[in-house]
C-alpha cells in the first residue's frame, strides 16, 4: 500500500467520507495560510459538480491553493496562463498528423485533468474563452466532429485580477453563469502574513508541497460517496420556496440591471444542500442559504452604472435582499 494514502478514508461510507473532506481543510493549512473560506468553496463546488471564480490580487496563493487542493485529493491537476495570442486548441486539444502512420491523432490538451486552473481567464480573446463553455457545461471536447469525455471529477478554477483591467476581455455574463461559485482570495491578516513570511524563511517551498507535508487524505471515491449523500439531503418545500423568493427579489432590486436567473437558483440550492451535508445535516435550514447566497449570486447580477457611481456592490445587493425576504420557520 502506497504509504501517502494510509490516511484516506475507506470508499462509500458517507460519514467516513465527510471526514475526509473535512480534513482536507488542516491537510491544505499545510500549505495556504487563512484561506479556510475557498477551501471550503472549492469542495462544495466539487460536491455540487461546478466550477469556480476566484478573485484575487496576485500573490495570494491562488494557484497554491488549487495545487494544495489536488495534492490532498490525489487528483491530477494542470495549469493554463491564459494570454492574449492563446488559441482554443492550446486549452483543448488538437489532431496532430503522424508521419509513420499518415493518419491524424488526437492530442490531448491541459483540460484533460481533474482540475484545471485558468489562470487569469480575462486576459484572452472570448473566442479562446468560449473553448472552456462545452467542457464545462458537457464534461466533453469536441473536435473535429468527435466528442471526447473528461475524467471525473473535473473542475474549471478560474482566476482574475480586480483591479487590472486593462488589456483585459471581461467574462460575458451568459459565461460568469457557467460558473457555480465566485470566491474572493482577500490578503491574508497581519498575522497570517507573519505566518507565511515564518514558514519562508524556514525553507517552504510552494513548489514542492510533498516536503510541507501535504498528503491525500481523500479519493475520488470518497468524493463520489459526499455526491451521493448530498443528493440525498432533504430539502423542504419551505426551504425551495425561500430560494426562489430570494432569487426574485433580486430581479426586482432598483440596483441591478439584471438579476439572478433560475439557474442561479437551481446554483444556490446545490451549495446549499452540499454546506448542510458538510455540517453534518441531512436535511438543508435558512442558515445553509444564506451561507452560500454570497459566493453563488454575486457573479450573477448586473449592477447598474449609477449604483456602481453611489459605491453599491453585488455583494452590499444581496445582503439587503437577504435581509429583507422572509425567512421561513
Amino acid at each position: 500500500m502506497d504509504p501517502t494514502t494510509d490516511n484516506a478514508a475507506p470508499t462509500g461510507d458517507p460519514a467516513a467520507a465527510r471526514a475526509a473532506l473535512e480534513a482536507l481543510r488542516a491537510e491544505i493549512a499545510k500549505a495556504v495560510v487563512g484561506q479556510d473560506p475557498a477551501v471550503t468553496g472549492l469542495v462544495v463546488a466539487l460536491l455540487c459538480r461546478g466550477h469556480v471564480l476566484l478573485e484575487g490580487v496576485p500573490g495570494v496563493a491562488k494557484t497554491l491553493l488549487i495545487r494544495s487542493l489536488a495534492a490532498a485529493l490525489e487528483l491530477d491537476t494542470k495549469r493554463v496562463q491564459f494570454t492574449p495570442d492563446l488559441m482554443p486548441s492550446d486549452v483543448t486539444g488538437s489532431l496532430v498528423y503522424d508521419a509513420r502512420t499518415a493518419e491524424f491523432s488526437f492530442q490531448p490538451g491541459p483540460v484533460f485533468t481533474n482540475l484545471l486552473l485558468a489562470d487569469e481567464i480575462n486576459r484572452t480573446p472570448p473566442k479562446t474563452q468560449s473553448s472552456l463553455l462545452e467542457a464545462m457545461e458537457e464534461r466533453q471536447v469536441t473536435v473535429d466532429g468527435t466528442p471526447r469525455a473528461l475524467p471525473d471529477p473535473f473542475l474549471v478554477a478560474a482566476t482574475q485580477n480586480p483591479v487590472e483591467y486593462e488589456g483585459t476581455y471581461p467574462l460575458p455574463e451568459a459565461q460568469l453563469d457557467r460558473f457555480l461559485l465566485k470566491l474572493t482570495i482577500p490578503l491574508p491578516s497581519r498575522e497570517d502574513e507573519i505566518d507565511v513570511l515564518t514558514r519562508h524563511a524556514q525553507g517552504f517551498d510552494p513548489r514542492d508541497l510533498r516536503a510541507a507535508g501535504v498528503r491525500p487524505v481523500a479519493t475520488a471515491a470518497d468524493l463520489e460517496a459526499a455526491r451521493r449523500a448530498v443528493a440525498a439531503t432533504t430539502v423542504s418545500p419551505e426551504i425551495t420556496a425561500y430560494v426562489v423568493d430570494i432569487c426574485r427579489a433580486t430581479r426586482e432590486s432598483p440596483s441591478l440591471t439584471l438579476g439572478v436567473s433560475p439557474r442561479g437558483a437551481t446554483a444556490l440550492l446545490a451549495t446549499a444542500r452540499a454546506w448542510a451535508w458538510l455540517t453534518g445535516r441531512d436535511y438543508v435550514i435558512p442558515d445553509d442559504v444564506k451561507a452560500l447566497a454570497l459566493p453563488t449570486l454575486r457573479h450573477r447580477i448586473q449592477l447598474r452604472p449609477e449604483a456602481e457611481m453611489e459605491g453599491v456592490t453585488a455583494d452590499s445587493v444581496i445582503n439587503a435582499v437577504l435581509s429583507h425576504v422572509p425567512v421561513p420557520r
